[in-house]
C-alpha cells in the first residue's frame, strides 16, 4: 500500500494568549499557557495520518523529557517513528505569542538542525517504495531537506514541497519537485511575485510550471486557495507516469473559496492543509476536490486552539 514518508521538524510548542504584542523593553500579562506538540513537519505528518494516510517520519528529537514525549505522541497517532532519530541535541521548541487569533514565533531548531544528508538518504533508500509519496518543509537543516527532494525524486515518488519557513529554491531544486504549496510570503520569496491577484498567482504558478513544477498550490489566506495543475488528472500520475514539457495550454486552474469560520488560532492550519492534501492524493481525489478538501481541514483547525490537538479526524470531515 502507498504511504506518506514526511521529512521534518519536530517540535514542543509553547504559547500563551497576548492582548497585544509587548514593545522592546515590555513585559506583559499574558494568559492560556500551553504546552502543545508541533513542528511543520510532525504537524503535516498527524494530519495526512488522521485523515487516513499510512505515514512514516524522518527527523529527530533529543534524549529529554519533550523528545519523549513528542516521540509517543506520534507514535498515538499511528506515525511509524523507526527513523525519528534521538539526537545529542535538545528537542526542538517554539515560542508562540497570541494574540487576536494571529501569531508570532520564536523557534529553536535543536535536533532538527542536528540531522543531514546521509540519515535522510538512508532512511529513504530502506523506505521508499513505488507509489509513495515524499513530503518536506524547511524547519530543518538545509542540506537535509534539499536531499529528501532529490533523491525522493530520483527515487520515482511524488514529491511534495512546503518551502515554510519561506527560502528561496533555485531551479534545479524546483525540477525535483512534483507539487510545490507556497503561503503569500513564501510565494513572493521563492517566485518574486506576491500573490495579491488572479493574474499575480497566474503569473507564479507558470514560473514555477517552467521550472518543472507539475503542480502548483498558492494558498491565500481568506481568500481561500488557488491551484494550477498540467491537466486535471496528471497529479495522480507517478513521476514516470506524468507527460512532460506541458504548456499553459495543458494546465486547469481553479480558486478553492475559503471557508468562512470563527477563527481562534492559525498555528496548525497551513500544515494541517498539506496533510490533507497528500492525504487526499492517496485516496484518489482529483487535484481541485483535494484542494476543496484540505481547504475544510484548515478551516475547521483554526477554529481550535494550538497545533496537533487542533488538527481534525477524517470522520469529522464526512
Amino acid at each position: 500500500m502507498a504511504k506518506l514518508i514526511v521529512c521534518g521538524s519536530v517540535n514542543m510548542d509553547l504559547s500563551i494568549q497576548v492582548d497585544r504584542m509587548p514593545q522592546a523593553g515590555e513585559t506583559l500579562t499574558g494568559s492560556g499557557f500551553m504546552t502543545t506538540p508541533g513542528g511543520k513537519g510532525a504537524n503535516q505528518a498527524v494530519a495526512a495520518s488522521r485523515l487516513g494516510a499510512p505515514v512514516t517520519f524522518i527527523g529527530a528529537v533529543g534524549d529529554d523529557a519533550f523528545g519523549h514525549e513528542l516521540r509517543a505522541t506520534l507514535e498515538a497517532d499511528r506515525i511509524d517513528t523507526c527513523h525519528l532519530s534521538q539526537s545529542t541535541l535538545s528537542t526542538g521548541t517554539a515560542i508562540i505569542l497570541r494574540c487576536n487569533a494571529e501569531n508570532r514565533i520564536i523557534l529553536n531548531p535543536g535536533a532538527n538542525g542536528g540531522f543531514g544528508s546521509g540519515f535522510v538518504r538512508e532512511a529513504l533508500d530502506s523506505l521508499a517504495e513505488p507509489q509513495d509519496m515524499a513530503l518536506t518543509q524547511f524547519e530543518c537543516a538545509p542540506e537535509a531537506v534539499r536531499t529528501f527532494i532529490r533523491t525522493g525524486h530520483e527515487l520515482g515518488l511524488y514529491t511534495m514541497t512546503n518551502p515554510a519557513p519561506a527560502a528561496p529554491m533555485d531551479d534545479e531544486m524546483l525540477s525535483c519537485c512534483d507539487l510545490i504549496c507556497l503561503n503569500e510570503t513564501e510565494c513572493e520569496i521563492v517566485c518574486g511575485i506576491l500573490p495579491t491577484s488572479l493574474a499575480q498567482c497566474e503569473a507564479a504558478a507558470a514560473k514555477l510550471h517552467e521550472a518543472g513544477v507539475r503542480q502548483v498550490v498558492i494558498t491565500l489566506g481568506e481568500r481561500g486557495a488557488y491551484g494550477s495543475a498540467r491537466t486535471s488528472d496528471d497529479w495522480l500520475l507517478s513521476p514516470m507516469e506524468s507527460a512532460v514539457g506541458a504548456t499553459s495550454l495543458d494546465l486547469s486552474t481553479q480558486l478553492v473559496e475559503a471557508l468562512p469560520v470563527e477563527a481562534v488560532d492559525t498555528t496548525a492550519a497551513g500544515d494541517t492543509f498539506l496533510g490533507a492534501l497528500a492525504a487526499a492524493r492517496l485516496e484518489g481525489l482529483s487535484f481541485f476536490d483535494a484542494l476543496a478538501f484540505a481547504t475544510r481541514a484548515s478551516a475547521l483547525t483554526v477554529t481550535r486552539l494550538g497545533a496537533q490537538v487542533s488538527i481534525p479526524y477524517r470522520e469529522e470531515l464526512t
